[in-house]
């Protein structure tokens, strides 16, 4: 594991405290919780990331012509 880097980030005054109260509530550090929200995020992206690229060769279907079928089958 690499060693822990620092960084500065600014919070909102009501979410700070929010973020020191549940640290406090939990025995956690406020680092350790951004750190496993910001994993949460990155594996997401991941996540959205590999979507995309199993979706890659599928065929594009016009805007225009999905609202024509709809029409036309009376969905709307």
């Amino acid at each position: 594991m690499s060693l822990p880097k620092r960084a500065t980030i600014y919070f909102d005054a009501e979410i700070h405290r929010a973020l020191r109260l549940k640290a406090a509530a939990t025995d956690r550090s406020v680092s350790d919780m951004v750190n496993d929200a910001v994993k949460i995020a990155l594996s997401e992206d991941a996540e959205d990331i590999a979507s995309f690229d199993e979706r890659e060769r599928e065929k594009s279907v016009n805007f225009e012509t999905v609202v024509r079928s709809l029409k036309r089958r009376g969905k709307i």
